[in-house]
């Protein structure tokens, strides 16, 4: 790519949305959501009624307006929000820990059998999930932080032009 070709494709920067950000959120949610709906239709005795799962309902509902918040936001070349982008991408890391593998190690008594809460192919889906989820966020944090950059480091060469 010459000099002049690189300089356009900047230069369109300023007219078109930064999809690639914004849809790399999008796909983080919709990987969170496949994770909540793994992990909500379990049932294994009264395992999942606890307060635990309340904090996660209500944090799967501010994760899912804060994202799409962020997709639009990405959207339009807005910085900080590769910042809230990159941060929930390492909570959805941190959460593996939370539920997921206290499940995957903890057995309960169902009709007076012991069985394992969380089966082994579900906590790998789950953690498959959370993991894509992840790394959809924090790239799109960083894909939306280069262009950023570069967008910023264009419009200055402008208007040292214009001067």
């Amino acid at each position: 790519m010459t000099a002049e070709e690189r300089t356009i494709q900047r230069d369109r920067m300023r007219f078109i949305k930064n999809s690639l950000s914004s849809n790399l959120a999008i796909l983080g949610i919709l990987f969170n959501v496949f994770y909540f709906v793994s992990l909500y239709k379990s049932d294994v005795g009264t395992y999942y009624y606890n307060y635990l799962i309340g904090i996660s309902i209500v944090y799967n509902l501010v994760f899912m307006l804060a994202v799409f918040l962020s997709s639009e936001g990405v959207k339009n070349y807005k910085r900080n929000y590769s910042y809230l982008l990159a941060v929930i991408g390492v909570m959805q890391i941190v959460r593996i820990f939370i539920i997921p593998v206290q499940a995957h190690s903890t057995s309960t008594i169902v009709n007076g059998e012991s069985v394992v809460v969380m089966q082994d192919a579900q906590f790998i889906r789950i953690l498959v999930y959370l993991i894509i989820s992840a790394v959809c966020l924090i790239g799109s944090a960083v894909v939306n932080f280069i262009r950023c950059s570069e967008l910023e480091a264009h419009l200055k060469t402008l208007d040292t032009q214009g001067a």
